[in-house]
């Protein structure tokens, strides 16, 4: 079997791990580094960077090159490197292709499959963004696996006996999760998972960047906020900050000549202390303690029962946060494994399980959770937007959960089902992540003809739903597929003329009118400007046209809220004809 490696996706650093022994090992790489910085560019003879080049590259052409893109992935944002535009899926996509690249150097083997983590928040765009980068950088992606359940793997591979309640504070360059879990004779079992996926090391240095820019403000009346190449060396001068009151009092920060008045040359100078940066932070810390307090409460855990709070992430070295776990929940933390290595050594020990290189006798049974509750959109009196729960947040995955529903109309013949992911009573008020119609419903009064929805959702986070209609044994389904570029949503297998039949009926101009559609304005916008000038050969031409009639389709048809496969065709189109600007 094809080697399987571990690979911790981070915002601020990205590392790899194998099995080796039974043992999870760091891969080197090209550098001769553990850690890889997460950051991309293009140098001035127009090759791609990565990493440490990439990051060094940052502080002298910041608009030739992107870092933190993790914070972007699953949105419909384009990122700018020079004079193009590309989709964080791109852009993950050439990190992890010199993933692979490193990693089959070093282990002398062409790699090709990965387990790769994920903030345990992440919804199910943020996931199939992910996978799609792993398999465009020519990875086959066999699991996404949460980054707490992937440290407390990492934690009890060497403590299969431990029986303990063991709640992951995971904070990291720009994701935080907390996960409490239970181990017993060999089994990890997740009980629940919060977070924050805006929240981590990077809003930390912020505290000291706006500091520093009020500060010269303040003093010279310059705001060095619009400054590109000043606001590189104000952000690496905060990360470098941040580190060395971890373990320093005070720390001097000095960047001669940022900006010039009058002719003469301006300096930022500054001394901060730990208890500065402390109160600066106070917020921040805050913010840490609702997903604690859902998490305890999801999973009817006492504070009194955990044994365990392991800090996971760079950012938990700041003394700060575990002063303040302490605090909030009357425990020392321990750093029990290492909080750079530990996400990446655990996919790297959930691809030996899968693989086989962890024999079953050495490996923990492992369960997850789902991280969002899962619903339809249903009437309930008068109230037509009601969130009908299926799957709840924090239960146990795999999982298939069914229900049954009724026509809510007179001789009705078919019903939308739309599918949200979130914690509100209100439908519309969650994210809606599909719809489907299911169709041919035996004409009936009002109330008269069941349907059973059943939800699907597998430890790789894909929900399938399906409708039937009970009488009939008439289906129709979705799949919310992190592989796939979108909805699948066939009547059955073999009904292609039907799905055919139904696309000829379609107004892709009705694009506008969906819900979630703004989405893909720039990207429509693009590729129509280009379509117009006529700049294209016949052959690109006619593929970009169809891919623009595809998406808006897709749009339409299958009314889903977010394509990003689509959209990234499309912008890697326009980016290999140079037409992003």
């Amino acid at each position: 079997m094809n080697t399987i490696i571990g690979i911790d996706l981070g915002t601020s650093t990205t590392e790899a791990a194998v099995i080796r022994d039974g043992k999870p090992e760091m891969i080197l790489n090209l550098d001769g580094e553990i850690i890889t910085p997460s950051a991309v560019g293009i140098d001035q003879s127009g090759n791609w960077v990565i990493g440490e080049k990439a990051r060094a590259q940052f502080l002298l052409s910041p608009e030739n090159t992107a870092i933190e893109v993790k914070r972007k992935i699953g949105s419909g944002d384009l990122i700018p490197i020079g004079k193009q535009k590309y989709t964080p899926i791109a852009l993950s996509s050439k990190l992890l292709e010199y993933v692979r690249h490193f990693a089959s150097e070093s282990l002398d083997e062409e790699i090709t499959h990965a387990v790769i983590s994920v903030p345990a928040y992440f919804n199910d765009i943020q996931r199939q963004s992910v996978v799609r980068a792993g398999t465009d950088a020519g990875f086959t992606v066999d699991r996404i696996i949460n980054e707490p359940t992937a440290a407390a793997l990492s934690y009890g591979l060497d403590h299969m006996d431990d029986e303990s309640h063991i709640l992951v504070y995971d904070l990291g360059g720009g994701t935080f999760d907390v996960t409490l879990l239970e181990m017993f004779s060999g089994v990890l079992e997740v009980k629940a998972s919060n977070g924050d996926n805006q929240l981590g090391g990077k809003d930390f240095d912020q505290k000291l960047i706006d500091y520093f820019l009020n500060s010269f403000k303040n003093a010279h009346g310059i705001d060095l906020s619009t400054d590109k190449h000043a606001m590189a060396k104000i952000k690496d001068a905060a990360e470098k900050c941040k580190k060395t009151l971890s373990s320093e009092y005070t720390c001097h920060v000095t960047l001669p000549a940022i900006a010039l008045k009058n002719g003469e040359p301006l300096a930022i100078d500054e001394d901060i202390t730990a208890d500065q940066f402390e109160k600066m932070c106070e917020d921040l810390l805050e913010r840490t303690h609702a997903p604690i307090d859902v998490v305890l409460m999801d999973s009817g855990v006492d504070v009194s029962s955990i044994d365990k709070i392991i800090l996971v992430g760079g950012s938990t070295r700041m003394p700060m946060v575990a002063r303040d776990i302490e605090a909030y929940l009357g425990m020392k933390p321990e750093t029990a494994v290492n909080p750079d290595y530990a996400v990446a050594e655990g996919a790297a020990i959930q691809a030996g399980i899968i693989e086989g290189t962890i024999s079953p006798e050495d490996s923990l049974i492992m369960t997850d959770v789902c991280p969002f509750s899962l619903g339809i959109r249903v009437r309930a009196g008068w109230d037509d937007n009601v969130m009908s729960f299926l799957i709840h947040r924090n239960t146990t995955i795999p999982v298939t959960r069914s229900d049954t529903y009724y026509t809510d109309s007179d001789y009705q013949t078919q019903v939308l089902v739309q599918v949200y992911q979130g914690e509100s009573d209100v439908a519309t008020s969650n994210r809606l992540i599909g719809k489907f119609y299911l169709q041919d419903i035996p004409a009936k009064p009002s109330g008269e003809e069941p349907i059973e929805v059943s939800f699907t959702y597998n430890l790789n986070g894909i929900l399938e739903v399906e409708a039937v209609v009970k009488s009939t044994g008439k289906n129709a389904s979705i799949k919310i597929d992190m592989m796939d570029d979108g909805l699948k949503n066939p009547d059955d297998d073999n009904n292609e003329d039907d799905d055919d039949d139904d696309d000829d009926d379609v107004n892709p101009d009705d694009w506008k009118k969906v819900e979630g559609s703004k989405e893909y304005r720039t990207v429509i916008r693009n590729a129509e400007r280009v379509l117009a000038s006529g700049e294209l050969d016949s052959d690109t031409e006619e593929e970009l046209s169809e891919l623009l009639l595809d998406l808006k389709k897709q749009i339409v048809r299958k009314n889903f809220g977010y394509t990003p496969v689509l959209e990234s065709e499309i912008m890697e189109l326009l980016d290999e004809e140079g037409f992003l600007d």
